[in-house]
């Protein structure tokens, strides 16, 4: 089951792209997909950057993008991360420029409007991850476990 919404996600992305204040990159298109092919599954965020600066952007900054993610994400995810170990780490995959556009392109060809086309925030469709991993220039993964204390626990009914 789906251990977190949208608007939390992009809460949790919206803190993370912080990281790319001091090397002026912005964050172009991301979206997500629940990785179930490993064992624990873990969530797989796919970013395409506009870089304006000349410093590139290293690998450690990728992976605190990861972690503050993680930690800005509900307790029941961080629960499943630290405790249960039902959720593998964070992962962060950049993609080359235009990849959304090829993404939007082929969105239409199977019949969505140009007009009223959004990027979708989540994906399962396996021909649109097989395109976005095609693409995916770089990955990184969470470096650590998020924070989680076991007296904060939110008690959700997930069925």
């Amino acid at each position: 089951s789906d251990k977190t919404d949208e608007v939390e996600l992009q809460n949790a992305v919206k803190n993370a792209v912080n990281h790319f204040l001091p090397f002026d990159a912005t964050l172009a298109e991301y979206t997500s997909y629940a990785d179930t092919t490993t064992i624990p599954g873990h969530y797989v965020l796919y970013w395409e950057l506009s870089l304006n600066g000349t410093t590139p952007i290293p690998p450690s900054v990728f992976e605190d993008c990861c972690l503050t993610i993680e930690e800005s994400l509900n307790s029941v995810y961080r629960q499943g991360r630290v405790c249960d170990k039902s959720i593998g780490p964070l992962e962060i995959k950049i993609v080359e420029p235009g990849t959304f556009d090829k993404l939007m392109d082929y969105a239409i060809s199977l019949g969505a409007s140009i007009n009223q086309y959004k990027t979708p925030r989540c994906v399962k469709f396996a021909p649109i991850v097989e395109l976005l991993n095609s693409r995916a220039v770089s990955s990184f993964f969470s470096p650590k476990c998020p924070k989680w204390f076991p007296g904060h626990k939110q008690w959700i009914n997930m069925n």
